[in-house]
């Protein structure tokens, strides 16, 4: 980092390209391009650098800390926590004795409550909780042993291993009260009454309620307690209620922040009771269940190894070593929060909530940490410079002010001088003082948006709130906005464009394609439990059979589902089969080899090895195959029949899986101690059967995929089927538009994209639609591309695979049904239905946040604009100002907190997606903005600088007295003023629509807003004259002031007709520059040319 806090260039082009878009319509910038991109208020959408993040701070204007940077990440907490989790690993047993007195403590303390601490005991159960909790933090194995292993265990806790706890309710209470709940205490939100407290932090209202108290000493003093405290009281009235009112609007939004946090700490998971795997949230689980775990999975609480194969957990999260740890027999312990990184198993539960290091670690640091996203930041910049300006208009507006007032050339309504001399007594002196300090800090107070870059938090927030309803859970704010700006979405196919219902449909079994799927009729006994085998016993699903005669109940992924449906169609009777054989070693399903393999061995010692998988990639490992007699055939002259079978299968958009096994000498088997290590054979593989799984395109995916397209969004394919199964589905979605079109590189295979050079993957990655057998690592490679082409690039995933791609993404959508928990960590929007419908509204909403911040950024630079003008030259000119203290303080609430919440709440509409992505680089104030802003400010200042200064002989004042006809114009002024405002805010909503009413009724909550807005502005005029100096005006006033501000909208629509330059001001400003300089060089080369030859 350079010392004027640059950063170096080298740094800086990698940055740019791989976080930035608008850099050039292929991807690169020029250097001016850069140093603009990497100004102090712009920030990286994902991973910015501490020091980054500690630059913006330090460089923006900030009037109320506490309140501008409470959602923004607190740098020194981060650190704070990282020291904490060093202390948990230390000294866990005393932090949770601590928090079991504290609990204590605080029943005890329950007034008119007397509650005894009872030691704790084992209750019902042959074992106690502090028993479970040392055994377990210590991983203590001999403690283990003594109590007879996890057999032993499972019975003190009354737990059967195979069929888990009973499940109902008296059962569940029972652990709870024995053992504790999976939940931890939580550290309290703040309440209202601290943000009350800091919403009083702000500089400026400090200084106004100092000068309200000053007036109010000397008002009493000089006019006695009746008149004297109006000017002092009405000051510090208004200051209180703006006050009041933003304390409420932060209180609001931070009481969705936390719902919205208790959401995504809800994780869901599946455990076995009662004999069946049942779905329930991680808060419900108790001591005693017994939880299957695959890859992916979070540990979702402490527990022992009951039984997997290549079960590996990386135990970073709370080691703090990034190292991947096997759990068996003789490493059974697990610990609460760590991930699965491989392999599958099962868990018995003995330890929950704050009996686990990770519930200590989480009710020790709070979630509240926030985190700025890059709009944010933008608009604290935007904020800065504005409140530049403001601070420099104010402090000319109280020189000015300062110095007519002492030279004698302010006066009073009534036209005598208001200081003068020699004669003016120092009460009234310090009052008129305290009168000019108060309207320039009131200047300060409306020139400075410390509400500007709150406006996007409670954007966020209610989109947040809304997007939840539309099936997706933010994980990161910035996701949001970024959404708006994406350019391509790469998405799976399986449960995101297809439905992820699938069956069987179509089978080959022994060469031949069977009359119907579920029948094998005219398949020799050897042929058919070969393949019931394989089904039954290589997979991660299972099968539940009732007793009582009532449907099958069938778990696992998908797939697992379709497959072993099938095999119960095909007559398997799942327990009957696996009882027969003993697993010996499993090779888990990989995405990267995308396929399975399970080694057996039967009664007689037989072994058998089965594979399943990818149906090309299982074949091309096959030597054999197995006709439908038994009898086992070269494949030499069948390989080219099976390929078209697949060929023809995928070409219906089917996903083809494949079966096949081999047998396998005892004598080859590695001993216990070396089988972690051996890899399955995958050779000389006897081909068994297809299977042709149907999984239907979801309704309205076409839709949404055109919807992309219009909006200029290109929708790619990226998934582990096969091409043409690919390709088909692809076609039925309108991925691709025609047979034509699906040709390389628009249909890819992930190997032939892997193998191409960095810069040819970039070239071809433009083009691609379709990427078939694409591994998570082809996925990654493509996104990487992609970004460096200046594409925003979402990615869905599901898988722990997906991961590094959705870390790299801009954002990484995770799938809330399928997707593992690793997948869910690396993603920043969850899509809670895996549909990609739901995506698209994601890209609507994301857009959405971008252009209600523009709404308001219109909205608030226009009050901005127009209240400076009119006071600035109103107070040079005459010395007065038409707006006081008061009257600016509630345009301030109206432009601040209430028109925020009118317009950063706006619905998304259909139009959104008639525009192009909003380029990350786009000027916050567009051509449009700009436009619109100077007709309407251009208007207000001059309709209300001419009421001014002619406004008594206007309005027909001449014959009323001097101070009268002053307050009567001034309080005109004020109604037209704020009356413009309200009806401003109906031409915000549709910056570049001519028609601002479309919708307007179904935003309640804007409406409610202009209606409280106007009954509050009639009050003021009508009832609180004395709190906010203003006199009543008749009905005929009233109508000119309205007449005046509805002109407003007209004069909207005659704005939209002016044609706007595509190209940003700022860059045609920018543009001229060189020009000059570069006229200047050659003006000066010349001159230096003559006199060399002179």
């Amino acid at each position: 980092m350079s010392s004027d806090g640059s950063v170096p260039r080298t740094s800086s082009n990698q940055y740019h390209q791989g976080n930035d878009v608008e850099f050039g319509k292929d991807g690169y910038g020029s250097d001016e391009d850069e140093v603009r991109t990497l100004s102090l208020f712009e920030i990286p959408s994902k991973n910015a650098p501490i020091e980054r993040l500690r630059r913006w701070r330090q460089a923006a204007l900030v009037l109320n800390a506490s309140r501008r940077f409470r959602y923004t990440l607190n740098l020194k907490k981060e650190e704070e926590k990282e020291k904490v989790r060093r202390k948990i690993r230390a000294h866990a047993q005393v932090i949770r004795a601590a928090f079991l007195f504290k609990e204590a403590g605080e029943k005890e303390s329950l007034p008119g409550q007397h509650v005894e601490l009872k030691v704790p005991s084992a209750g019902d159960y042959g074992i106690g909780q502090e028993q479970l909790t040392t055994m377990t933090r210590d991983h203590n194995f001999s403690m283990l042993q003594d109590y007879g292993g996890v057999k032993g265990l499972s019975n003190l806790v009354k737990t059967n291993l195979e069929k888990g706890i009973n499940g109902d309710d008296t059962d569940i209470l029972g652990r709870r009260n024995a053992f504790g709940a999976n939940q931890y205490p939580r550290k309290k939100g703040r309440s209202f009454w601290r943000f009350l407290w800091e919403a009083w932090q702000d500089l400026t209202l400090i200084i106004l309620m100092v000068a309200a108290a000053v007036s109010l000493v000397l008002g009493i003093k000089t006019e006695g307690i009746k008149e004297g405290w109006y000017d002092g009281g009405s000051i510090a009235f208004a200051v209180a209620l703006v006050i009041l009112v933003t304390a409420v609007s932060d209180y609001r939004q931070s009481l969705q922040f936390q719902n919205l946090n208790d959401e995504k700490r809800n994780i869901h998971i599946e455990v076995i009771r009662g004999g069946r795997r049942t779905e329930i949230s991680i808060f419900d689980l108790v001591v005693g269940d017994i939880v299957p775990l695959k890859i992916g999975d979070q540990v979702p609480a402490d527990g022992i190894f009951i039984s997997g194969h290549s079960l590996s957990i990386d135990e970073s999260s709370m080691t703090g070593e990034s190292k991947i740890v096997h759990k068996d027999h003789k490493a059974p312990f697990f610990m609460s929060g760590c991930k699965v990184a491989d392999g599958y198993g099962t868990m018995l539960v003995t330890g929950v909530g704050i009996n686990t290091e990770w519930g200590l670690l989480m009710a020790s640091i709070s979630d509240d940490s926030g985190e700025e996203t890059p709009l944010q930041v933008r608009l604290n910049g935007v904020a800065t410079f504005i409140g530049i300006v403001g601070l420099s208009v104010a402090f000319l507006v109280l020189l000015v002010l300062i110095a007519r007032y002492f030279t004698g050339h302010t006066k009073n309504p009534d036209g005598t001088v208001q200081f003068v001399k020699g004669k003016t007594g120092l009460k009234d002196a310090a009052n008129g003082v305290v009168k000019i300090i108060t309207i320039a800090v009131t200047i300060v107070v409306v020139a400075v948006p410390e509400g500007l870059p709150l406006a996007v938090t409670l954007t966020l927030a209610y989109s947040m709130r809304k997007m939840m309803a539309d099936k997706a859970l933010v994980r990161r704010l910035s996701a949001c906005e970024t959404m708006g700006s994406a350019t391509t979405i790469c998405s799976d196919k399986t449960g995101t464009l297809t439905l992820n219902q699938m069956t069987v449909v179509e089978a080959f079994v022994g060469g031949e394609r069977m009359r119907s799927p579920n029948s094998l009729e005219g398949v020799s006994s050897a042929a058919s439990s070969y393949l019931i085998e394989g089904i039954a016993q290589n997979t991660t699903g299972s099968v539940f059979m009732p007793e009582d005669g009532k449907a099958v109940e069938v778990a696992g992924s998908p797939t697992e589902k379709a497959i072993l449906s099938w095999g119960v169609e095909l007559g398997m009777k799942f327990d009957d089969v696996r009882s027969r054989s003993r697993v010996l070693h499993v090779f888990p399903f990989n995405s990267e080899k995308k396929r399975g393999g399970v080694a057996l061995q039967l009664e007689d010692s037989e072994v058998h090895i089965h594979w399943k998988g990818a149906a090309e990639i299982v074949l091309s490992s096959c030597k054999y195959w197995l006709a439908t007699d038994g009898t086992v055939k070269s494949m030499d002259n069948k390989i080219d029949e099976f390929k078209k079978m697949i060929d023809d299968m995928a070409a219906k958009s089917l996903r083809c899986v494949a079966f096949a096994y081999r047998l396998y000498s005892i004598e080859n088997i590695p001993n216990e101690e070396q089988r972690d290590q051996w890899a399955l054979p995958e050779d000389e593989l006897i081909f068994l059967a297809i299977a042709g799984l149907k999984d239907p395109c979801r309704p309205g995916v076409k839709n949404a995929v055109q919807l992309c397209t219009h909006a200029g969004v290109k929708v790619r394919m990226v998934t582990g089927d096969n091409v043409q199964t690919a390709k088909a589905i692809a076609l039925e979605c309108g991925i691709l538009d025609s047979e034509a079109s699906a040709t390389e590189p628009t249909l890819i295979e992930g190997r032939s994209f892997r193998a191409l050079s960095e810069k040819q993957r970039e070239e071809i990655a433009e083009k691609i639609s379709v990427m078939g057998r694409s591994s998570p690592n082809d996925k990654l490679l493509l996104v990487q591309a992609l970004r460096k082409r200046g594409h925003v690039v979402a990615v869905t995933g599901d898988g722990t695979n997906d991961a590094p791609a959705l870390h790299e993404a801009d954002i990484g959508l995770a799938m809330g049904i399928q997707g593992t928990e690793v997948a869910k960590e690396s993603s920043d929007i969850i899509i809670l239905d895996d549909n990609f419908s739901s995506v698209v509204k994601v890209v609507r909403w994301g857009r959405s946040v971008y252009a209600n911040i523009q709404k308001f950024i219109q909205f608030q630079l226009t009050v901005n604009v127009a209240a400076l003008v009119i006071n600035v030259v109103a107070a040079i000119s005459s010395g007065n100002v038409p707006l006081n203290a008061v009257q600016l303080l509630w345009v301030n609430l109206i432009m601040d907190t209430l028109g925020a919440l009118a317009l950063a709440t706006e619905p998304p509409t259909d139009h959104l997606m008639d525009r192009p992505p909003v380029g990350r680089r786009e000027p916050l104030v567009t051509n449009i903005m700009w436009r619109n802003l100077i007709v309407q400010a251009a208007y207000q200042v001059t309709v209300l600088l001419i009421l001014n200064f002619g406004g008594r002989s206007i309005l027909h004042l001449k014959h009323e007295s001097h101070a009268h006809a002053d307050k009567v114009k001034n309080s005109f002024i004020f109604n037209t003023f704020v009356l413009c405002q309200v009806f401003n805010e109906f031409n915000a909503r549709k910056p570049d629509e001519f028609n601002v009413f479309r919708g307007v009724t179904k935003n309640r909550l804007f409406i409610g807003i202009i209606g409280l807005t106007i009954l509050l502005q009639v009050l003021i005029i009508e009832f609180l004259g004395k709190f906010a100096s203003t006199v009543k005006l008749n009905w005929k006033l009233w109508l000119v002031s309205i007449a005046i501000a509805i002109l407003s909208w007209p004069l909207a629509l005659l704005g939209k007709l002016l044609p706007v330059p595509e190209t940003p001001y700022g860059d045609l400003i920018k543009k001229r520059r060189p020009r000059s300089r570069s006229k200047s060089r050659s003006w000066q080369r010349e001159s230096s040319e003559k006199h060399d030859a002179n």
